[in-house]
């Protein structure tokens, strides 16, 4: 009786937490994003150009919607390595339904998103129903969309999309790329539901505490499920938008676009262990990120060296992510 009290009672104690961490963003992050921006606009000329800080936000449209969906696995203590390759086979297969389908424009959207959130359905039913560790699973999902991709294609990309998608990717309303509006969009909409919904709430709450999840009546496994549903659904409209920005869906499209989108959630502030997340961070350590490869790009640095800074980026985060950690348990 008396384990049951403390059970009980220990369960409202993340709600406070999380009602502190609704607009939570890692200072760190902040300083690094300042500090690159200084920098790079003392090596390059080019770099505070209103035109260049569009193509970074263009770049990182694509990043940040990979991002988002990984902070919301994450924060339930989660990991989703197959956010690039599900980016590749929605691309693929909306690219598929109208140009070799036949099907009206309206098909490739749904599609893109359909792909992406069936994926997410697979991934997270085979972790949460049978058990198999989130990296086993979203690792062979890696591989299973990957070469899916290039079998349905013949390992070439499929050229051709009607203008109403390619408007989705090239269209400037204002004078500004419309995946940057859509980035923003998302942005909104995945801070309101993770910060000020139950259903981002649960999840933290399931990422910092299992057993205090189930006290309080959630259903994890079916949460646990959801956020998969809802990071192969980002996945599926980041390749949407990759589709209708190259005009063709690219089997080998996103490569390492999963290790950039998690380097950008930890980077924001998610805790790599659950329990913590903001999609506010994420767009924070997505600008980094894009901010980075920008500058790298305006200084002519070989793109083997960029592979080298994501990753090296990716340990500093993990490493800030311990940091804190160690410091919130002091």
């Amino acid at each position: 009786m008396a384990a049951e009290n403390s059970s009980t009672a220990a369960a409202p104690a993340p709600r406070s937490s999380l009602r502190d961490n609704r607009f939570a963003v890692r200072l760190e992050s902040l300083l690094v994003l300042v500090i690159l921006i200084v920098a790079l606009s003392i090596l390059s000329p080019y770099f505070l150009s209103v035109s260049n800080f569009l193509n970074i936000l263009l770049a990182t449209a694509v990043i940040g919607i990979l991002g988002f969906g990984a902070t919301f696995v994450i924060a339930a203590a989660g990991i989703d390595l197959s956010l690039g390759s599900v980016l590749a086979l929605s691309g693929v297969v909306g690219a598929l339904s109208v140009n070799s389908l036949g099907l009206p424009w309206p098909a490739a959207i749904v599609t893109c998103l359909a792909v992406g959130a069936f994926c997410g359905l697979v991934n997270g039913v085979l972790n949460a129903k049978a058990g198999i560790p989130a990296f086993i699973v979203t690792l062979g999902m890696l591989g299973v969309a990957r070469g899916l991709g290039l079998v349905f294609t013949n390992g070439q990309p499929v050229y051709g999309m009607p203008d109403p998608i390619v408007f989705l990717g090239q269209g400037r309303p204002f004078g500004v790329p419309m995946p940057v509006f859509i980035f923003i969009a998302v942005a909104i909409v995945a801070h309101f539901v993770l910060a000020f919904t139950r259903f981002g709430k649960y999840a933290q709450v399931i990422g910092d505490n299992e057993g205090a999840a189930r006290a309080m009546g959630i259903r994890v496994e079916r949460h646990r499920i959801a956020l998969y549903v809802v990071s192969g659904l980002l996945a599926g409209l980041a390749g949407l938008l990759f589709l209708a920005r190259v005009n063709s869906g690219d089997p080998t499209a996103g490569l390492n676009y999963e290790l950039t989108a998690i380097t950008a959630a930890i980077l924001g502030g998610t805790n790599l262990f659950g329990g913590r997340a903001s999609v506010l961070g994420t767009l924070i350590g997505a600008l980094v990120m894009g901010v980075l490869q920008n500058g790298l790009n305006l200084l002519a640095v070989s793109s083997f060296y960029q592979q080298m800074a994501i990753g090296a980026v990716l340990v500093l985060a993990v490493w800030l992510d311990q940091v804190n950690r160690a410091r919130g348990q002091r």
